[in-house]
């Protein structure tokens, strides 16, 4: 059985126009998103600014208003108890948020900070909490001492890994992170994501991780699904999506990705230069209706693309 199965999910922001301020249309950030997450599995969601990326792990975490579709966790449908607090469902999913320092109440220690959310669900008297932060800050390479200070005390990176303490404070089953490190540097970003890591193999935890950034994608994650307009262009496991990139959009970010070797800079500009003509010319064989995405069709049995099927051309 699935940790996590989402079916069919939307989010429709509303337009309103006109005097009496009525609803003449919609923006739909996510139209119709399915996928599953198995325990202690990292699925890597991946696109570009406004794909909708972001938007799925909110509405998954509560935090943005589910339009239509379902979610189930352990088999049982929770969509109308996302948005409920102190539920099951809220112990066991949490969220490491992209900025890091507004989500981190700047006028409470680090203590209080991360004993919120154990203080929501358990009792401890003051010695246990004590030792239960102590613990959690060692988890994330942090001294007890820290736990004494305020969050404009620490760098970037070290009030990153509080924020990850505070998200496995209640051993949860399930994390979103959305964007954990794109704001840090890269040696930072190699430590925070190191320490996920061990922490996922030793409280064998799922991960959904929300990311632009393919390079970290290919670390963290055995399968991806890449987002485009609000819809999955592909889906797949990670040598799917990495050896063989179906759609044009994938493809593009693929080619995006910053490659090392010196001696390769002349013939990867060129793929570049091949992939935006690519990208260009045969849009419309990948997209209908202007930039709509089609229905994923199976390539194989891990990998899925949306391309169009019978009927679909018109």
């Amino acid at each position: 059985m699935a940790l996590l199965e989402v079916k069919d999910l939307c989010v429709y922001y509303p337009i309103t126009g006109g005097i009496l301020g009525r609803t003449i249309g919609y923006v739909k950030a996510v139209n119709g998103v399915s996928f599953t997450i198995e325990p202690g599995q990292t699925l890597g969601l991946v696109g570009e600014s406004g794909s909708g990326k972001s938007t799925t792990g909110k509405a998954i975490m509560g935090l943005a208003r589910i339009t239509g579709g379902q979610i189930l966790f352990e088999g049982k449908n929770i969509t109308r108890l996302v948005r409920k607090n102190r539920t099951p469902y809220r112990k066991d999913v949490q969220m490491i948020f992209q900025d890091v320092q507004s989500s981190l109440n700047p006028r409470k220690k680090v203590h209080d900070i991360i004993c919120e959310p154990i203080r929501n669900f358990e009792k401890l008297t003051k010695g246990e909490e004590v030792k239960r932060v102590d613990e959690l800050l060692a988890m994330v390479g942090l001294s007890p001492e820290n736990a004494k200070k305020y969050p404009f005390e620490f760098s970037g990176g070290q009030r990153q890994r509080i924020g990850v303490a505070r998200a496995i404070a209640l051993k949860p089953k399930l994390i979103v992170a959305d964007e954990p490190v794109s704001a840090l540097d890269l040696s930072v970003q190699a430590q925070v994501l190191n320490y996920m890591r061990d922490i996922q193999e030793e409280m064998g935890l799922a991960f959904l991780f929300i990311s632009h950034d393919l390079g970290v994608v290919r670390h963290m994650c055995e399968h991806l699904a890449i987002m485009h307009n609000s819809r999955f262009v592909e889906f797949g496991t990670r040598e799917d999506i990495y050896s063989n990139p179906a759609h044009i959009y994938t493809k593009r970010l693929m080619a995006s990705i910053p490659d090392k070797s010196p001696h390769m800079r002349k013939a990867n500009k060129e793929k570049r230069k091949q992939i935006a003509y690519e990208y260009e010319t045969e849009f419309d064989n990948y997209y209908k209706n202007g930039n709509e995405v089609y229905d994923l069709k199976p390539l194989s049995a891990t990998h899925y693309v949306a391309l169009p099927g019978t009927g679909d051309e018109n």
